[in-house]
């Protein structure tokens, strides 16, 4: 018999010599665990596609016949004062939001207002890609692409694309599966720099896939954080389609500040897993414009093709 404790630490590898060095008639394998991420190796094995001769079991503070009336004043005070991370500690949730982070707050007053849910597309407004530049390779940072309606004065997110180490074809084929060929691909400024190996630049590449480019011009010192106050900004009118857009909801929940633990000094956002969305998510902040101050609005709305003149 083996018991894992904490076993949201354990890894792939771990699990899988696990399993064969344990097994034999009669033989068990317990493991108990906060849930944390869903890519977790035990989550993958036990609540995705969990074996049948497996047994699961959700067990909360709801299930504890001895809960202390000192416990109930903990838990209601986190629910009331920090509602970023109660989901996680108290009701067994996927931490959804680093402790501390920038959205962490915008995020949970989006899922208490309702607003990470089914959300459609317009099927006459365009849709547009934000992209963060990634690289191929196995050490390349990731490639993050949001997918993104304005409507009205809506944010309508409609999807998420992540990869690493791919080469470009990769997203375009991908973009071109999910229904986007006709999308405007919208690229932070190193989008116009020119590949070393081919000579041309990202921009370029994608062009010659048929994808509509925009690129924004690099917004010098600071752009970090004028890309974090800009999100903070437009939030509130921001809708998340649930199912499509769950892993880069995960990235921003947990893009941080690096801290000088011992002058208690922030230091600028962490680069990390996390920052390549974020740094998506905050180049369409940065690009959104009011309809109101946009010069075409309230102009007669012309669809020759669908005989609206």
């Amino acid at each position: 018999m083996a018991w894992v404790e904490e076993a949201q630490t354990l890894s792939k590898r771990s699990l899988a010599l696990l399993r064969p060095t344990i097994r034999a008639d009669g033989s068990e394998i317990w493991f108990s665990w906060n849930p944390r991420r869903k890519s977790d190796a035990v989550e993958e094995f036990l609540r995705g596609q969990r074996p049948e001769n497996a047994i699961v079991v959700k067990a909360n503070w709801r299930d504890n016949p001895w809960f202390p009336s000192v416990l109930e004043e903990e838990r209601t005070l986190d629910l009331h004062k920090y509602p970023d991370r109660y989901h996680h500690v108290w009701e067994g949730d996927y931490a959804r939001a680093f402790e501390g982070a920038y959205f962490a707050q915008v995020l949970a007053q989006a899922r208490q207002q309702g607003r990470i849910g089914k959300v459609a597309a317009d099927p006459l407004l365009p849709i547009r890609l934000f992209w963060d530049i990634g690289g191929a390779g196995a050490k390349a940072d990731a490639c993050a692409i949001w997918v993104v309606q304005f409507v009205g004065q809506e944010i309508r997110v409609l999807d998420y694309i992540e990869g690493q180490g791919q080469v470009l074809g990769y997203y375009t084929n991908e973009l071109r599966h999910r229904g986007y060929e006709k999308a405007i691909c919208h690229l932070p400024h190193d989008g116009v720099n020119a590949n070393v190996i081919t000579g041309l630049r990202f921009a370029d590449h994608l062009k010659d896939a048929e994808f509509k480019v925009e690129t924004h011009p690099n917004m010098g010192a600071g752009a970090a954080a004028m890309r974090i106050e800009a999100v903070r900004r437009i939030f509130p009118k921001v809708w998340f389609n649930e199912s499509t857009t769950e892993a880069g909801r995960d990235a921003l929940g947990y893009y941080h500040e690096r801290k000088d633990e011992q002058r208690d000094v922030g230091l600028g956002p962490e680069h990390d897993w996390s920052s390549h969305s974020a740094d998506a998510f905050g180049l369409m902040a940065v690009a959104y414009e009011e309809p109101s101050r946009v010069s075409a609005f309230n102009r007669p709305l012309v669809y020759p093709q669908m005989g609206i003149v």
